[in-house]
């Protein structure tokens, strides 16, 4: 698989969703689909996926769409009234998008009940979850946390997306930078920290994490920019809520073009 042209791909067709339905929420889908392609082009056929930062939904859409999940038509009304792609994923009707979230902090908690629910089961599967560097200061992710280390959910694997920003500011300067390896390590984690752009890197860095059955619950820091491929746009706080006017949308075009298909 060619993932420089996917992820190229992929970005056009997030660019396009919301350009058409001028919304915002663009710099943090392109700062995380990256990961997604990692997930969800090589995971097992039963294994689990959840997008935790449910405001990245345009991104998992894309990869969605690409990978035959989600119909071109669907893809149209995308933000429209009565849709089945809101702003953030909705549940039921997609067998990919099993729980509805963009509350933040919800994310890992389902996704440590499925690799419990596994485990109990005797099933073999994966729980993936993918959230935000900010949601790694939410009560409910530490509480799962801490579960996860309890019962050994060697089966869970977080995808954490460490853009540095969130809300209104730097994530370091909110409540501090707690997506580190060291916190994540006292707790009992395996925490490995990478490139969140290399695909090929984060694939190879996950099957090695899935085979490793320590008892260990795994967390993957995988360092970001956000609105990654759009210089406007990267590591800029505004693209976490700005439309793109039609100028701004072809410079983004051109320049996903230079930049991957070039």
């Amino acid at each position: 698989m060619d993932h420089k042209k996917l992820q190229g791909r992929l970005r056009n067709k997030i660019l396009g969703l919301h350009y058409t339905a001028h919304s915002g929420h663009i710099g943090c889908s392109l700062s995380c689909i990256d990961i997604m392609i990692a997930i969800l082009t090589a995971k097992g056929v039963t294994d689990h996926f959840i997008l935790s930062k449910g405001h990245a939904a345009s991104a998992l859409y894309a990869i969605l769409n690409e990978l035959g999940e989600i119909p071109d038509e669907a893809m149209t009304t995308f933000y429209k009234n009565g849709t089945t792609l809101p702003a953030h994923p909705a549940a039921l009707k997609y067998a990919a998008i099993p729980f509805a979230t963009g509350s933040l902090g919800h994310g890992m908690p389902i996704a440590t009940g499925v690799a419990k629910a596994k485990k109990l089961k005797n099933d073999a599967a994966i729980s993936y979850v993918l959230m935000s560097d900010g949601e790694t200061n939410e009560g409910s992710t530490w509480e799962a946390g801490h579960f996860a280390v309890a019962n050994k959910l060697d089966n869970l694997i977080v995808f954490v997306d460490k853009n540095g920003l969130q809300g209104f500011g730097n994530t370091a300067d909110v409540l501090g930078d707690t997506a580190a390896i060291h916190i994540w390590s006292a707790i009992g984690f395996e925490v490995v920290e990478i490139d969140g752009h290399d695909v090929a890197a984060m694939i190879a860095l996950k099957d090695q994490l899935v085979a490793n059955k320590n008892g260990k619950p795994k967390m993957i820091i995988a360092n970001t920019v956000k609105g990654k491929g759009v210089t406007y746009m990267e590591d800029r706080l505004e693209w976490h809520y700005l439309p793109m006017n039609e100028e701004q949308y072809k410079e983004a075009l051109a320049e996903i073009d230079r930049k991957y298909n070039g």
